[in-house]
């Protein structure tokens, strides 16, 4: 009696503990999370790596006399020509900014062939490298450049660009939290069925996202972890969509044991037992795939691979310990009105993907085909992908930066409307000074600041920014100035796109490795994991086809994210091998009990279809809530990801790998002992009568 009485209180005990220490630590990180906002870096220089020319031209600008300059351009115009009152307005205006803020040199008013524009180049080196110090620069330049009577004025340049690029990222953390909430909500209301049991797991998930901003935080301050707005969207994203998953896990298998289990506690802990190595092993397939991004050399890349680990990891912990505690403590009448009773057996139902394993069973060979020839002609969109995403249009709504550099563009083709700066010793300035005038493309060359051995040339093209002629500036400014460094916006840009080239052909095959070493050790087989691996390439390759089929002609993007063949790659290739790993796993348990190869795959399929949609539909809508923010970058990716893991859940593991894997039969668990056909063992052979002579 005393062993049981110690049982009872053992098991009343541990969820409060759970729970007590939660609110601890939850207490503890409260002064943390609520400062990650503040932390965030969205400028392009803090994207490069410190090898990038654009970072070390920033990085000796800021001890050059006065700091970093925030660059800006006021834009005059007028459709029908500009007139005298026109240029005196802009006069007087230029001359109260002058007075009021501190600039690097007088500004000089630039008029257009035409007459209807006239801009004015303004930098301070007031705000330094102070970010909000930089955006009331900006925001009180543009109180005093106002126009009216058919006279417009806009701000725009690198720095008006910048702060109008944080203001939207700072926006972002509110709606793309409570969106993401919403989203979930309305999937676990739908899948549960029930009014109270969607609030759980929706908590869980609310207080892990918070925790995980605070650990990111301490990431930050501990390891200078590169924390942009762009990662800490992704890191809240994957926090609900995975968590999520695990949660949809463990509460079927829950209900499974409250069947046959009489107390909750026990359940619980034996629902632990069943779903839990899948979990932790799927998990920790996310977390290598993402940590496989610190070999990345950009560092938004670099930082987010922390980030993202740290969105598993503490949904992982809280759907392991949080989440149990809780539907411990509120029993069986969590699931009202579906309370599933100690004895009784589910309502047997025809099952979707009974059907869809029996069709892939009957014909596996032509199922397989047909899909991969799906995938690969959806693969193929991806060569209508648009060029590179330029700064002007990776805003989903035109903030006034960039109507200021559409309007310069269109005022002034003959010319680039934004400084290449170039950063050289001061001994040979002039000659540098000199070369930089003879290279083709340029226009003109003001020589700028000097200090500490540097000196600033500022460089006007003959092109358009970011355009083919001023990206030939660029480089041709790199061959020919040895010893100088070539920075500025455009140049930042190029950085990018040519650091983002490097890191996919370091990361993917990093990748790529890590998954397939995981997925043998887990499933002990060679055949299995590079079939699971092909088919997450294939989803990767069909979704950004898709995305080339659309971004364009549908959405009107006029150019992709450099980022976006990467990340999305990463993301798709280690959360697809998430739901293969759910598949393989329980069919690998089938065959472990001595099922026939065929029958365990179609029952691996029929037992965990349902659970596996329901973890992708609420992984998707996670991800396709960014296609609702007003970044491009954030657009495309979201949208790539959600289309890769509905084709991942509904085509792939529903058809392609139950297919093959009925195609290969017991060969799929090659070279393993479950790929031998198990020995039928021989009755032993009677003994023949022993005839005994009558001698």
């Amino acid at each position: 009696m005393g062993a049981a009485r110690t049982s009872v209180r053992r098991r009343r005990a541990v969820p409060w503990l759970v729970l007590g220490l939660w609110i601890a630590v939850l207490a503890i990180a409260s002064p943390f999370a609520s400062k990650l906002e503040d932390i965030q870096r969205d400028r392009a220089v803090d994207y490069l790596p410190a090898s990038a020319d654009s970072t070390q031209v920033a990085e000796i600008q800021e001890r050059l006399p006065g700091g970093e300059a925030t660059q800006m351009v006021l834009v005059y115009h007028r459709d029908g020509g500009l007139t005298a009152a026109d240029r005196a307005t802009a006069a007087e205006q230029i001359e109260r900014i002058a007075g009021a803020h501190r600039l690097t040199a007088e500004p000089r008013g630039i008029p257009s062939k035409d007459g209807t524009t006239l801009m004015y180049p303004v930098a301070s080196t007031e705000p330094g490298t102070d970010e909000k110090a930089r955006d009331a620069l900006v925001n009180d330049v543009r109180e005093v450049a106002e126009g009216g009577g058919g006279l417009s004025v806009d701000v725009g340049g690198e720095g008006a660009l910048a702060t109008d690029a944080a203001e939207v990222y700072n926006s972002l953390g509110g709606p793309l939290l409570y969106t993401t909430a919403a989203v979930v909500a309305l999937l676990l209301i739908v899948i549960y069925r029930s009014p109270l049991l969607w609030l759980v797991p929706l908590a869980v998930a609310g207080l892990s996202e918070f925790l995980a901003r605070a650990v990111a935080y301490g990431l930050n301050q501990g390891f200078g972890t590169t924390v942009s707005g762009q990662s800490s969207g992704i890191m809240t994203i994957l926090v609900f969509g995975a968590g999520t998953d695990y949660a949809l896990l463990l509460v079927s298998r829950y209900r499974e044991e409250l069947r046959r289990i009489e107390r909750p506690y026990d359940a619980m802990v034996a629902a632990l037992k069943g779903c839990g190595p899948a979990v932790l092993a799927s998990s920790g397939t996310v977390a290598a795939g993402l940590l496989c991004l610190l070999a990345a050399d950009l560092n938004s890349s670099r930082g987010m691979g922390p980030l993202g680990t740290v969105g598993i990891l503490v949904a992982l912990f809280a759907m392991l310990t949080l989440l149990p505690a809780l539907l411990v403590l509120l029993g069986r009448r969590v699931f009202w009105p579906l309370v599933p009773r100690y004895g009784s057996t589910p309502k047997v139902r025809r099952s979707l993907f009974a059907a869809m394993g029996s069709s892939a069973g009957r014909r596996p060979i032509t199922v397989l085909v047909g899909g991969a020839v799906l995938l690969g002609a959806l693969a193929l969109g991806a060569f209508n992908l648009p060029g590179s995403l330029k700064q002007e249009d990776s805003f989903t709504s035109k903030p006034e930066a960039v109507a200021a550099m559409q309007a310069l563009g269109r005022a002034y083709p003959e010319r680039g409307t934004q400084p290449i700066a170039v950063i050289t010793p001061t001994d040979r300035a002039d000659s540098t000074l000199a070369e930089a005038r003879d290279t083709r493309g340029v226009e003109s060359v003001e020589r700028g600041r000097s200090g500490d051995g540097w000196t600033e040339l500022s460089i006007t093209a003959t092109a358009a920014p970011q355009s083919a002629g001023e990206t030939a500036t660029i480089e041709a400014l790199r061959d020919r100035l040895d010893g100088s460094y070539v920075g500025g916006p455009s140049a930042e840009q190029l950085d990018l796109k040519d650091t983002n080239a490097r890191d996919r052909l370091v990361v993917v095959p990093l990748v790529l490795l890590s998954v397939l070493l995981i997925l043998i050790a887990l499933l002990r087989s060679l055949v299995a994991p590079l079939m699971l691996v092909a088919a997450v390439v294939a989803v990767w390759g069909a979704a950004l086809g898709i995305g080339g089929l659309v971004f364009g002609p549908v959405f009107g993007f006029e150019g992709t994210d450099p980022g976006l063949g990467l990340l999305s790659f990463v993301f798709l290739v280690a959360l697809g091998v998430d739901y293969g790993i759910f598949l393989m796993h329980r069919m690998r348990e089938e065959s472990l009990k001595g099922t026939e190869p065929v029958t365990a795959a179609l029952t691996a399929l029929r037992t965990t279809g349902g659970v596996i949609a329901s973890a992708g539909l609420v992984l998707a809508a996670t991800f396709a809530v960014l296609t609702n923010m007003p970044l491009v970058p954030l657009v495309e990716l979201g949208f790539v990801i959600a289309v890769g893991v509905l084709l991942d859940t509904f085509l792939v593991r529903t058809y392609l790998v139950t297919s093959a894997s009925v195609a290969l039969r017991r060969k799929v668990w090659w070279p393993g002992s479950l790929s031998r056909e198990p020995e039928i063992p021989v009755p032993p052979k009677e003994a023949e009568p022993v005839t005994v002579s009558a001698h």
